[in-house]
């Protein structure tokens, strides 16, 4: 399962998916998953967001164990290359992109996400298949930290 955003979530009780991401974090039984770009870009946002302190207690709780951390290779580069020309006009994030081509490497096809741009993507042969999980879209709020 992938969990791009969800440290976040989790942290920020002000987040609108902050019970959500708790709840899903507690009830997962299986191997969380996330990449070294989304570790890296959470750890920006909720440096920016919620402060260093709490930037580096999530980046802690992956390193003990919360998360395995797979690193982007060039294959998935390159596929995330192909996701940008063939969804040009959706404006994906290199960061999703990678995490996709990552999923797909891996044949993880679950996510935990709150943001939109899970929901839309498409993979497979002629693109018809979605992720499955918890996909809402992202809102943008206040910050409170509940670590």
């Amino acid at each position: 399962m992938s969990i791009p955003q969800l440290g976040i979530a989790a942290a920020d009780i002000a987040d609108v998916h902050h019970v959500r991401a708790k709840s899903r974090l507690e009830e997962f039984s299986g191997d969380l998953l996330t990449s070294d770009h989304v570790l890296i870009e959470v750890w920006f946002l909720a440096s920016s967001r919620l402060g260093l302190d709490v930037a580096e207690t999530l980046v802690n709780k992956v390193r003990m164990g919360l998360a395995r951390v797979e690193p982007a290779i060039s294959a998935d580069l390159e596929i995330a290359a192909q996701i940008h020309d063939k969804f040009f006009d959706q404006g994906f994030s290199i960061v999703d992109r990678t995490s996709w081509a990552i999923m797909q490497r891996l044949g993880v096809y679950e996510a935990i996400a709150f943001d939109q741009d899970y929901s839309i993507y498409r993979f497979g042969q002629d693109r018809h298949q979605a992720l499955r999980g918890q996909l809402d879209v992202k809102v943008e709020q206040e910050i409170n930290v509940d670590i």
